[in-house]
């Protein structure tokens, strides 16, 4: 990444839906994600625990950041949405197998489910997506709910 004109303002940093953060938090290696403009926006907790920091207000300077994760053995990939830069994730070594994002979206589904005990409502809204959207997930992954948590069908 460049770094941006000094002169030029910096606009806020980016909110990370909710379903993204739980898609994030699926996976089995750490993720630090940087906006645009160079700043750490959003660390899962694997990445945490690798830099032993406690959440993401502690993930101090970004020069010192990207140098502790390139000692860690992380790679960098450009975020996009179409042609326009989101920004660029870091990716730390896996601990297990890799999993497909379908995998880690199911396993971030179940999660909240059962976070949740079962109520669909509020594991959509964890997640930020409709409820409409969660039982459209829920039959694509063959999931049911049952009193308590999902149900493999």
């Amino acid at each position: 990444m460049t770094p941006r004109d000094k002169s030029a303002p910096v606009p806020p940093p980016p909110v990370v839906a909710p379903l993204g953060r739980a898609v994030m938090e699926a996976f089995q290696e750490g993720v630090v994600v940087f906006d645009t403009a160079g700043r750490a926006v959003y660390a899962n907790a694997l990445a945490k625990r690798a830099l032993g920091i406690a959440d993401d207000a502690h993930l101090g300077r970004p020069e010192v950041l990207r140098a502790r994760l390139g000692v860690l053995g992380g790679r960098t990939a450009p975020l996009r949405a179409g042609g326009s830069p989101l920004g660029e994730a870091v990716f730390l070594p896996r601990s297990e197998d890799a999993r497909t994002l379908a995998e880690r979206e199911r396993q971030a589904i179940v999660d909240t489910l059962e976070g949740t005990g079962g109520r669909l409502a509020e594991a959509a809204r964890r997640l930020g997506i409709s409820r409409t959207t969660l039982w459209r997930r829920l039959k694509a992954y063959g999931l049911r709910p049952r009193n308590g948590g999902p149900s493999s069908t």
